[in-house]
């Protein structure tokens, strides 16, 4: 769930009752009556009318039984109990994953209609490097979220994940003056976001940036679940090498028709560290998360960097396991298997995937030891989680996945598979090109899909920048350098 209302003021028993709320005037948002304010529900009188969830939330909410949200429960309808001060330290609060029941088309969660910076409204965040375990009382979704985009590791993937659910919910995004990410490679600063004024809060942060964690942290509610992917850097090297080589100067004067293998060679020789778009090239990972990719793996800073991406997300995805990560993801989150569904978004073509031979695979992670290190430790936390998901349980809700993602694979997909960009027939349906390159492949909806699922296909299917135009992102930077690149033929 998102966050969650001020408690409301306690009363004894013999104290004396509210009076009925008198209608609003118009133009005028009437306040949540107060047993939903304590219960840290809106009304039905809230912010745009959000109404109660159905089945078991709903159900709970309107008998004045229990209603999970996050970790705290409340009885919507009871007497407010009196405030009573906390004895000691509170425990983050942390929800079990369900299935819980599905919303009705026409009822949506209750959304945040106040910021994070009011002590009114905190609550204590979600427990961080924590399984949820196994199933237990309902639970109401998280729609606070704050997503690190890095670079080459499915971010995109994931990216339309979150913009269909925040979409599907009516969520507030954090979008970028613009363009579609935050004046990357500079540090995040919250002027960068569009419509930013001191005090703005969001649900959803989730281009990329260079992360700047006190920057970003003020502008969500204070229960915000933070994510972020990684991926073997020695593949993420590969990649990263081929899709922004192009944009790298120092790779031009490269020798050889295999430019990747003659710059693992000697590195040390080719690389410099002040050249232009030269972070593409060493530890990716370590400079998108914030830090100085040149750092030496053994040094205090950097053991200090992996405690404190340990304190701050709450969960770390790779790539490699990508299934897997997503279940985990929808248990933090506490949503619906629907939510998590998805398609490979913004993959190259297997011609321009270099095959990494053991030598180069070796070389690759040597050039890149911090973001190793980095992998490794996070590696070893993502294997804890799933054990104390349950490798049972795990191994089930992956096959469940799976099969979902076949099954709108041939409901969507015309020919069931990705094709290159000359073959895709609808222009909006483009995927964004690297530099001098047509490497990315893309999809075709099929000409006859039903009506229940023809919305959710072209949604699964919709490329970044063409989602973030739909829910209302300016990005007038990066469509005036799209054609100045049709117009030099980039």
């Amino acid at each position: 769930m998102g966050s969650l209302c001020a408690p409301g003021s306690g009363r004894g028993a013999g104290a004396r009752q509210p009076r009925p709320q008198a209608p609003s005037r118009r133009g005028r948002r009437p306040r949540p009556a107060a047993h939903l304010r304590q219960a840290g529900l809106p009304g039905t009188a809230g912010t745009g009318g959000e109404r109660l969830p159905s089945g078991r939330h709903g159900r709970a909410a309107r008998a004045g039984g229990p209603v999970r949200a996050g970790a705290r429960t409340a009885h919507v309808g009871a007497p407010s109990p009196a405030p009573r001060a906390p004895a000691g330290p509170t425990r983050p609060p942390m929800h079990r994953a369900v299935r819980s029941q599905p919303l009705r088309p026409n009822q949506r969660i209750p959304v945040p209609y106040s910021c994070s910076s009011s002590p009114a409204r905190s609550r204590a965040p979600v427990a961080a490097n924590r399984s949820l375990g196994a199933p237990g009382p309902a639970c109401l979704p998280k729609l606070d979220i704050m997503f690190l985009k890095t670079h080459k590791t499915a971010s995109s993937t994931v990216l339309n994940i979150l913009f269909r659910f925040g979409e599907k919910h009516r969520l507030k995004f954090a979008f970028p003056r613009g363009r579609n990410d935050f004046y990357y490679p500079s540090f995040f600063q919250r002027s960068q976001v569009r419509g930013y004024r001191p005090g703005a809060c969001f649900n959803v942060i989730c281009n990329h940036m260079r992360l700047r964690y006190e920057e970003v942290r003020p502008l969500l509610p204070a229960g915000a679940a933070f994510v972020t992917v990684l991926r073997d850097p020695a593949y993420l090297f590969e990649s990263s090498f081929h899709y922004f080589g192009r944009v790298v100067p120092l790779t031009w004067a490269l020798p050889g028709e295999d430019k990747l293998a003659e710059f693992l060679r000697a590195p040390g020789h080719y690389y410099d560290p002040g050249g232009f778009n030269a972070h593409y090239l060493r530890n990716l990972l370590s400079f998108d998360l914030g830090y100085d990719s040149g750092l030496s793996p053994a040094s205090p800073a950097a053991e200090q960097a992996l405690q404190d991406i340990g304190r701050r997300f709450h969960l770390v995805m790779l790539l490699e396991h990508f299934d897997e990560s997503l279940v985990l993801l929808r248990d933090l989150l506490c949503w619906e298997l629907e939510d998590i569904l998805y398609f490979k978004l913004n993959a190259r073509k297997d011609s321009t995937v270099s095959r990494l031979t053991g030598e180069l695979y070796d070389q690759a992670t040597a050039w890149n030891r911090l973001d190793a290190r980095l992998y490794r430790h996070f590696n070893a936390s993502f294997w804890r989680k799933v054990e104390a998901y349950g490798r049972a349980r795990m191994a089930r809700d992956v096959a469940e996945l799976r099969r979902e993602n076949e099954r709108m694979r041939s409901i969507c997909i015309d020919g069931g598979r990705p094709v290159d960009a000359s073959a895709i027939q609808e222009p909006s349906m483009q995927p964004w090109q690297p530099l001098g390159q047509k490497s990315i492949v893309g999809y075709n909806l099929k000409k006859r899909i039903s009506k229940k699922h023809r919305k959710l296909c072209r949604k699964m299917l919709t490329p970044e920048l063409q989602y973030m135009s739909d829910l209302g992102a300016d990005l007038w930077l990066t469509k005036l350098w799209s054609r100045v690149r049709d117009f030099l033929q980039w």
